[in-house]
């Protein structure tokens, strides 16, 4: 990038919120692929009008704005393929605003998730969405994936705790949707629009949060499985059963091999699966009927043990199990491709058994586990990509994957979003008619296609 542009840059910013050494440039050329990319600068706006001005440039020189929160996305979708200008929003990372009274958070976009929870469970409140990531993605990159978390089956995903948001939009302009309303019926929903765009259609710099109180009580269950298909076939039944756990997650037998050999937490590994569940709320009593009953269900669907966490330790122990799953994965292979196809609950067995014979096939492990009480599963191929024939393999699988995912009445992305990585699969899991709209939306808000260009829709 020439020096100009970049003084123009460091006008706005200021010195130091532009990055062009070589060095820098490569710290923000990744995210949480293998994928790769240096970007011409580096730009680290404070404030929203910092926004608009930076796109404003970008837009009369035609250079690629690709925004990033920490790098922690599974799709490539701040990866700056075209160069250009990433934008980092992490020095944008402010609680503007707890209410209590309406229950919402003003925040701004590179607030860390994990920071936004502890701040409002100090008043009570709660904020669910609960990512794996948690401790290392933002608000902004959370709500631009729509992003999820093991707390969804009870909860939902971020975007039903969106209320309104500012955004730059790729002329410059500063849209503001939404309040602290709870209703709001004028117009076209365009904090929707917004929410899960993966940085195509604007630039998401605040975000106003829906809150709940926070539940006073919780019982958390580890459930041993001879059988992995025991395992998912006991998901349907506790739901039918008219119980709604907070989280009922799956790890099968490679996923907790490779977290005991990391963390030495006392996990079984005689087992084919196991289930991790959590029923919380108000009430102490309830909570526990409720963990009662799920035992019971469990174990007359083929569980071989079931253990309740006894005290807080115990519960934070099981949770550290699950949310080290995809880095303790490195210890198998060097390379993984992670992707979270979402299928119907009643499809999970069948998705699980279709997805050991994958794996078989073509003899590259596929480790499964996920959230298995809302049908989105983790199933990640492990493999190194220094091998061409383990590659062509992993193609090949993916596109399997996707298919069953699809054949089963799902699709292909509960809550990673599509970035780069599922472009080419996007025709069939929407169909011309949805695609040929969503170009047409993407152009009418981005003609010049300067934002995140190359990712979501296939060329």
């Amino acid at each position: 990038m020439n020096t100009n542009l970049i003084t123009e840059l460091e006008r706005i910013t200021g010195k130091d919120g532009v990055l062009h050494s070589p060095e820098d440039l490569a710290v923000y050329s990744y995210d949480g692929t293998f994928e790769e990319h240096r970007p011409d600068v580096v730009v680290l706006p404070t404030t929203t009008e910092q926004v608009s001005q930076i796109v404003l440039l970008a837009g009369r020189e035609c250079i690629p704005v690709v925004t990033r929160g920490m790098g922690s996305g599974l799709t490539a979708a701040s990866v700056p393929f075209s160069g250009g200008i990433t934008l980092s929003m992490t020095r944008m990372n402010r609680i503007l605003e707890i209410d209590p009274v309406n229950a919402t958070a003003h925040v701004e976009a590179g607030v860390v998730t994990a920071d936004l929870q502890i701040a409002v469970e100090r008043l009570g409140l709660f904020y669910p969405p609960d990512p794996s990531s948690i401790k290392h993605s933002t608000i902004g990159g959370n709500i631009a994936c729509n992003a999820g978390g093991p707390r969804c089956l009870k909860y939902g995903v971020t975007g039903d705790y969106v209320l309104g948001l500012t955004a730059v939009l790729a002329d410059g302009r500063i849209l503001r949707t939404g309040g602290k309303l709870i209703k709001d019926v004028v117009g076209y929903d365009l904090t929707a629009l917004l929410t899960g765009s993966e940085g195509t259609l604007g630039v998401i710099t605040e975000a106003l949060l829906r809150l709940t109180a926070k539940p006073k009580f919780a019982r958390t269950a580890l459930v041993e499985y001879s059988v992995l298909e025991d395992a998912s076939h006991t998901v349907n039944a506790i739901l039918s059963a008219g119980i709604v756990p907070a989280t009922i997650e799956i790890m099968d037998e490679t996923a907790i091999a490779c977290i005991e050999e990391a963390l030495h937490l006392g996990l079984p590994l005689d087992v084919e699966a196991t289930l991790l569940i959590e029923t919380d709320g108000a009430d102490e009593a309830g909570v526990l009927r409720e963990i009662e009953s799920v035992a019971e269900i469990c174990r007359d669907h083929g569980a071989r043990q079931v253990k309740v966490a006894q005290d807080e330790a115990e519960r934070a122990s099981l949770w550290k199990a699950r949310r080290s799953v995809s880095p303790a994965l490195a210890r198998k292979a060097p390379n993984k491709l992670g992707e979270d196809i979402t299928v119907p609950r009643s499809a999970i067995p069948e998705a699980v058994r279709r997805l050991k014979a994958i794996s078989a096939k073509y003899g590259l492990p596929i480790v499964i586990f996920g959230h298995a009480g809302d049908g989105n599963l983790h199933p990640n191929i492990l493999f190194d990509k220094r091998d061409p024939a383990q590659w062509v393999k992993v193609e090949q699988m993916v596109a399997e994957e996707f298919a069953l995912a699809l054949e089963l009445g799902g699709t292909l992305s509960g809550e990673h979003g599509v970035g780069a990585l599922k472009r080419p699969f996007m025709q069939k899991a929407l169909g011309a008619t949805s695609l040929d709209i969503q170009k047409k939306i993407k152009a009418a808000l981005d003609p010049l296609n300067i934002l995140n260009p190359g990712k979501v829709f296939p060329d």
